[in-house]
């Protein structure tokens, strides 16, 4: 299986991939991970965007980071949206969104740096803000759990929107009443510093300082970017102008249809596009699925076809599978086509771009899960007991490996005939159609389907 020589680098000319390939905006489009996260939304998000006037991240926070890599500089992005590399778009974080303002603005610090133009940028002042309080409990409520804990990225994530829905939670717009962050801040502390005094035996935190730290040195940078952003959607698509939203994290960390526990605190799937940035759903009439042509996943958590052998290891080394934000390593695993399914029905996929192809060059062959086994029953699903689906044996089919590089290819006629099978394979099995293929890191190394 291991041991396929790649052959030499050849030149390739730069793919320009355009909306029109893809099927055409109309006139909003959601790009939604269909597997554990880290499939390559960012660049897809980033190529689309050449296309779009607006772009929306609806959900998560800074626990999820999109690289995206032009001309060979690599831009690792948390809270901004993927849109903001290209001057005509305007990118919006939407109200889904939970917003640390110190990450904010350094991410912002960190793109002027490099020539990008950030004063476009808009932030609903419905999203939440992350406070050090948030990120303290994360931390020792994962240490407190021992074996049992989440793998959270220790953010202050979930915590934040814990506080959303108990409604307790600071809001983007209270950093333009001082009164009222004031006022907020201290009924939040209360609780919170008791919590972490009494049961976790930390010093309490001070209100003042907080208050002095978010009113003094965020809100005077923040509040020129703090806007109605769904008036503003609105009146965008009323004039035809084109949206795409973009999620972070993916389908399976879904905190509904995940692997609960081990899921992100928020939805990413298609429906939470809605929710998180105040779009209708006849708005959406496109959803296009992201999915890694293998699996990974970073944190605990049930994963059928993960590999720990020396095929897993070299899917990591390969791939570069480390986390943008935490520099953990992924979990890696054969393509799971039961997972996929699932993922097309609860977006209503339209159709799917596969990435990572080029990463399966050095394999002989490729196993591909097709279908789940557990107490004489065939799954053609994900159980929805997590106790079946921890016990699942996965049922794979074979294909042949192509052993050649792919990372040179300007067209899907350029693929060996190997990888050509591989691709419909999985578009046949899935039942969506597959439309663009990545085959390199880069921002335009990805090919279309005819």
């Amino acid at each position: 299986m291991l041991g396929c020589n790649s052959s030499a680098a050849r030149p390739w000319h730069v793919v320009r991939l355009v909306v029109s390939v893809l099927g055409g905006p109309l006139p909003a489009t959601v790009v939604v991970g269909t597997q554990w996260g880290d499939e390559g939304k960012g660049k897809l998000t980033d190529l689309l965007s050449k296309e779009m006037d607006v772009v929306v991240r609806y959900q998560g926070g800074h626990n999820a980071g999109h690289r995206i890599v032009v001309d060979g500089e690599a831009f690792a992005l948390q809270l901004v949206p993927s849109g903001i590399l290209y001057p005509a778009v305007t990118p919006v974080i939407g109200n889904g969104v939970v917003v640390d303002p110190k990450v904010l603005l350094s991410e912002i610090d960190a793109l002027g740096a490099k020539g990008i133009d950030t004063t476009r940028l808009m932030v609903s002042g419905n999203a939440h803000l992350v406070m050090p309080y948030h990120q303290e409990l994360d931390r020792v409520t994962e240490r407190f759990l021992g074996r049992n804990a989440l793998g959270t990225t220790k953010r202050g994530i979930g915590p934040a929107y814990a506080d959303k829905a108990t409604r307790v939670g600071l809001r983007v717009q209270d950093l333009l009443d001082p009164k009222i962050f004031r006022q907020k801040l201290e009924v939040a502390l209360k609780e919170k510093n008791g919590l972490l005094s009494r049961v976790y035996n930390r010093l309490p935190l001070s209100a003042s300082e907080i208050a002095t730290e978010y009113l003094e040195e965020y809100a005077p940078r923040i509040a020129p970017m703090i806007a109605d952003t769904v008036g503003f959607l609105h009146d965008q698509l009323d004039v035809g102008r084109h949206v795409l939203l973009e999620g972070a994290q993916a389908t399976f960390l879904d905190l509904d249809h995940g692997t609960y526990p081990f899921v992100t605190s928020s939805n990413p799937v298609a429906g939470g596009a809605c929710t998180g940035s105040g779009i209708g759903p006849r708005d959406i009439t496109r959803v296009i699925g992201i999915a890694k042509a293998y699996v990974t996943r970073v944190g605990a958590g049930p994963f059928p076809t993960e590999l720990t052998d020396d095929v897993g290891d070299l899917l990591v080394e390969r791939g570069h599978e480390f986390g943008t934000n935490t520099g953990r390593r992924r979990r890696c695993g054969w393509f799971d086509v039961p997972m996929a399914r699932q993922a097309a029905r609860l977006n209503s996929l339209s159709d799917i771009a596969l990435t990572k192809l080029d990463v399966l060059d050095a394999l002989e062959t490729v196993q591909v899960c097709v279908a789940y086994e557990a107490d004489g029953k065939t799954y053609d699903y994900p159980p929805y007991h997590q106790s079946v689906l921890h016990a699942v044996t996965p049922v794979y089919e074979e294909l042949d490996g192509w052993c050649e590089d792919l990372t040179a290819c300007t067209s899907f006629d350029d693929l060996p005939r190997a990888a050509k099978r591989y691709v419909a394979f999985l578009a046949e099995r899935i039942d969506v159609p597959i439309h663009v293929v990545g085959v390199g890191p880069g921002r335009e190394q990805v090919v279309a389907v005819p």
